[in-house]
């Protein structure tokens, strides 16, 4: 059998782990690569933001080898291999699409969707893993507001969506409106839920639009970031701090780094 690339990786991540192989490797642990897996997943999006090619190639690299680290640390305890890693994924990326790899005729996407659902509430129920809820499956580990979005995803596709963005718009008023209400009178718990429901509004706004909120987010920090810097720059250039200048004057120099 031929010798392929991904072979060659785990053949390197083998000898890395293996004795006389490298101690910071033979100490790591599932527990230890958390972290790590968690950064190289956020810099393969920060790559795609940037849509820098040559970026996101290294860092797709990065992030397979940490599929390949936690693969290993499964082989050694002798429960799966990378091997078992790909068949997997194979098996069930063809059993999900059964319209292009069987004979089952969808008339969009949205009865792919359909379909997938359906498929994954049989398979957990093949292993007695049965999910009374469309919703059963999204962790509650998740970002705030990516489980914000996936709990709307789910929703829609049940049939709880919004007729048009008009109607999200309007409920997105309201909830402004009833925070506008809650702060006067201080009551956090009371804030907390209203800023919380005003929050997931606007992420299935976004959702409805098709718009991914954590990229429109990111967009929005990083114009802030330039602008809150520029600022910064004028400052120094006067030998200030930005402790030195008044409120009106900050207020200035941030109009003038446009809107």
């Amino acid at each position: 059998m031929a010798i392929t690339e991904i072979d060659k990786l785990v053949e390197v991540m083998r000898r890395l782990r293996a004795p006389g192989g490298c101690p910071w490797d033979r100490e790591q642990t599932r527990e230890t690569l958390k972290p790590m897996l968690i950064e190289e997943a956020y810099e393969v999006l920060q790559a795609l933001d940037e849509e820098d090619p040559e970026e996101l190639r290294e860092e797709l690299g990065d992030l397979l080898l940490q599929i390949v680290f936690h693969a290993q640390i499964g082989e050694e305890r002798g429960e799966f291999d990378l091997q078992g890693v790909i068949d997997g994924i194979q098996a069930k990326i063809i059993r999900r699409h059964p319209h292009v790899f069987g004979d089952v005729a969808v008339a969009d996407s949205r009865e792919v969707l359909v379909n997938w659902d359906r498929i994954k509430r049989e398979e957990h129920a093949g292993k007695n893993k049965p999910r009374e809820s469309v919703l059963d499956g999204i962790s509650p580990g998740l970002p705030a507001l990516y489980e914000a979005y996936q709990l709307g995803v789910r929703a829609a596709r049940s049939g709880l969506e919004w007729d048009k963005a008009e109607d999200i718009l309007h409920r997105l008023r309201a909830e402004l409106a009833d925070l506008e209400n809650r702060v006067p009178g201080g009551e956090i718990d009371a804030i907390k839920d209203e800023i919380g429901d005003l929050l997931f509004t606007i992420v299935h706004l976004c959702r409805f639009l098709r718009l991914d909120p954590e990229t429109s987010l990111k967009r929005t920090n990083q114009k802030f970031r330039e602008r809150f810097q520029h600022v910064e720059g004028r400052v120094r250039q006067q030998e200030r701090s930005l402790q030195d200048v008044s409120r009106a004057e900050l207020e200035k120099l941030w109009r003038e780094t446009g809107s």
